[in-house]
């Protein structure tokens, strides 16, 4: 091997040498050089199309936002690889399941993969329409938008889907309150779910809930980036809370969060504005040991994957719902080590873009 090294003296010279190296490397690290999705989901590198835009609830004067994701050249469209993904109780679905990290999104992972992708907000989160009473002091009012509105605005983006896309069926993707509400829309219409994936699933508390277990609720609740952080970390272990969240991805999160409630900034810290009907539910319900569903009615293969710090919605829940999946045609538990109710964010999300993307595609077990 030959080795050759220049030794430069002129200052000028070097100067020269120094800004064209300061050139090339910028121009490398610039968007056209930088790395596509599909590049940094390991898949065919491949352009993705996305559109956002809102359709309208079943209730006049809400509208829901919805994102599609899709490669560029997918022209023919399938039950089998059409799939919506809806949100837990206190942040949109937008700012989590598209939040680009480290050159990708789990909406863009699934994409690449050759999928036709839907996100909702729902009425009250993200962009979609804030029911009257969120622009009243919150004490003026009930809870809003429980499980059963939320419910109707699932069945409206996944009729919305269907009719779009001449399609019979749709996958069903839920995360924390997502899970109730997926797993419900799934019960009640087995003839439109194709397959059921239910992350961190919610279920009958045996432990206090992180949020709302006591005091009075209003139509909603405010919260702010320090709260979310620690709820986040709880129950991760001292020494392992440093590096469960990536340099700047939960600033990222953060800022495009609260970014999607126009009146955030009017609190100092600003405060996210999130309805209430959850809570008022999971009292109802979940805490008071009252299903708000019957698992046994779901008919769809069905996927429960959760964290092992979770609590959230501990490992129990989940636990407890597979057992009770008795009329599923084939159902799996996975438990991933080292992560919380957000695994979605945090170093070991891969595992669960892995894990779901596998239960997605592949062949029905056969009995033999």
């Amino acid at each position: 091997m030959l080795a050759s090294v220049f030794l430069v003296t002129d200052e000028n010279v070097m100067f020269r040498l120094i800004t064209c190296l300061s050139m090339l490397l910028a121009a490398f690290a610039s968007p056209s050089h930088a790395a596509t999705p599909c590049a940094a989901a390991g898949t065919t590198d491949r352009s993705l199309t996305s559109e956002s835009y809102t359709i309208a609830s079943d209730t006049p004067g809400i509208d829901l936002y919805l994102r599609n994701k899709r490669p560029a050249d997918l022209k023919t469209f399938s039950a089998q690889r059409t799939l919506l993904y809806v949100h837990g109780a206190t942040y949109p679905s937008e700012t989590a399941f598209d939040l680009v990290l480290d050159g990708m999104s789990w909406m863009d992972y699934i994409a690449c993969h050759g999928w036709d992708v839907y996100l909702v907000d729902l009425r009250g989160y993200g962009r979609s329409t804030r029911p009257p009473e969120m622009a009243q002091p919150a004490e003026q009012n009930a809870p809003i938008v429980d499980t059963a509105v939320a419910l109707r605005d699932v069945g409206s983006a996944v009729e919305h889907i269907l009719a779009r896309r001449k399609l019979e069926r749709v996958n069903l993707l839920g995360w924390s309150w997502g899970t109730s509400i997926m797993a419900t829309y799934a019960a009640a219409n087995p003839d439109k779910v194709q397959r059921l994936v239910l992350y961190a699933p919610l279920w009958l508390r045996q432990t206090p809930s992180p949020i709302g277990s006591d005091g009075p609720l209003g139509a909603y609740r405010q919260v702010g980036r320090d709260q979310a952080h620690k709820r986040w970390l709880s129950g991760v272990p001292a020494d392992k809370q440093a590096d469960l969240i990536p340099e700047g991805w939960f600033e990222a999160w953060a800022d495009a969060t609260w970014a999607t409630d126009p009146d955030s900034g009017k609190w100092n810290p600003p405060m996210l504005r999130a309805p209430n009907g959850v809570l008022k539910d999971v009292r109802e319900y979940w805490a008071a040991q009252r299903p708000y569903y019957d698992p046994g009615a779901i008919l769809a293969p069905t996927l429960l994957i959760y964290g092992e710090w979770d609590q959230d919605t501990p490992g129990y829940m989940a636990q407890t719902i597979f057992g009770l999946l008795e009329n599923a045609p084939w159902k799996r538990l996975v438990a991933i080590g080292e992560s919380t109710h957000t695994i979605i964010m945090e170093r070991n999300r891969l595992q669960l873009f892995r894990e779901v993307q596998l239960f997605l595609e592949e062949t029905a077990p056969t009995t033999q």
